[in-house]
This record gives structure tokens, C-alpha cells and sequence, in this order.
């Protein structure tokens, strides 16, 4: 499906690396937690650069997302489409398939396809990120929760959100061995 490919094209749009770039700071994967993402720029350049990163990994797949949309793809069809955007976020081809978590790209994708899912899980992001101060507890029981509140809220969607859901646990498997053992880091 051409638009996939398009929506993995769009995901390899790394947002850590490209702002890291921008404003003359140090790679991202090469200090702290090593992942370009949201929270190790938070970690280690601060706020502003953190909020730029997130904002980019957020809507780098919405464009396609709305083609696909427009083209009129069934639930699946544009499923598959989101999915092109987290493999390519996850896994991205330039950069030796290391790539970052999905929790933001998923975020956008479901900013799209599941509006009312995408904003309960970022309002229990939040909450979570701001009382217990680890990223990856945040995103763990938001993305867990994704697809209960798909079954309430965008339920021709279940399917989907579980196959997102299940690449961003996939892709903490290393934090949730580092929460086993106390050794995560906090925000």
C-alpha cells in the first residue's frame, strides 16, 4: 500500500534528531537514555527543546493520515497507514532502525484517527508524568489504556489501537525491566 510507505517515510522524520540539530545541541541517542524522544531531550536540553521534539513527532504523520482519510480508507486501511508512521518512528531505515518509542507518534496518529482516545490518553499521560515523574510509567498505563477507552469511544478503531498499543509496550520492554529493578529514570 503506497500510503504506508508514505506514513513510514514520514515517521523515520526523527523529531529529537532534527531539533537537536537546529539548535546546535549534542545527538540525543548519544547521552542519557540514548532514545530520541521527548523525555531524554527533556533530560538533557530542557523544556523548550523537548516540547519542539514533541510537537514534531506529533505531527510528522498527520498529512498522509489525512490523505489516507480523504481517499476514504476503511478503519483498517487507515490503521495500516498509522502503523507505516510507528515503524517508522521505531525502526527507521537512515538511521540503522534505531529509533525512538512511538508514544508521541502514536499520540499523533490517534490525534487523527481517534481523537477522544488520543486526548484521555494524554490527559492520563499528564496526570501520571506530573505525580509519579517517570516517562515511562506515563506512557506504559496511557498506552494501556488506549484501546479500553477505544472500545467506549472509537470502537470500529479496537483493532488498530491494539496493534499500536502493543508496538509502544513492545518498545519499553527495556524500561519496564529497568522499573522491575528501581532503576528508571525520572523526568
Amino acid at each position: 500500500m503506497p500510503l504506508m510507505a508514505i506514513g513510514y517515510l514520514s515517521g523515520t522524520w526523527l523529531g529529537a534528531l532534527a531539533v537537536c540539530r537546529w539548535a546546535g545541541v549534542g545527538d540525543p541517542r548519544l547521552a542519557g537514555s540514548a532514545n530520541p524522544g521527548f523525555s531524554n531531550v527533556l533530560r538533557l536540553y530542557g523544556p523548550r527543546l523537548a516540547l519542539a521534539t514533541l510537537l514534531v513527532d506529533v505531527i510528522k504523520g498527520m498529512p498522509v493520515l489525512w490523505l489516507a482519510m480523504g481517499v476514504g480508507l476503511p478503519p483498517w486501511g487507515l490503521g495500516l497507514v498509522g502503523l507505516g508512521v510507528l515503524l517508522g518512528h521505531a525502526y527507521p531505515a537512515w538511521h540503522r532502525f534505531r529509533g525512538g518509542k512511538g508514544v508521541a507518534s502514536a499520540f499523533g496518529v490517534m490525534l487523527v484517527l481517534t481523537p477522544w482516545v488520543a486526548l484521555c490518553c494524554a490527559a492520563l499521560w499528564t496526570l501520571l508524568a506530573w505525580r509519579v515523574r517517570t516517562a515511562a510509567v506515563a506512557s506504559l498505563a496511557s498506552a494501556a489504556m488506549a484501546p479500553l477507552a477505544s472500545i467506549w469511544l472509537a470502537p470500529e478503531f479496537v483493532g488498530v489501537v491494539m496493534v499500536f498499543t502493543l508496538l509502544v509496550l513492545g518498545r519499553h520492554a527495556l524500561n519496564i525491566r529497568r522499573l522491575r529493578r528501581g532503576e528508571e529514570s525520572g523526568l
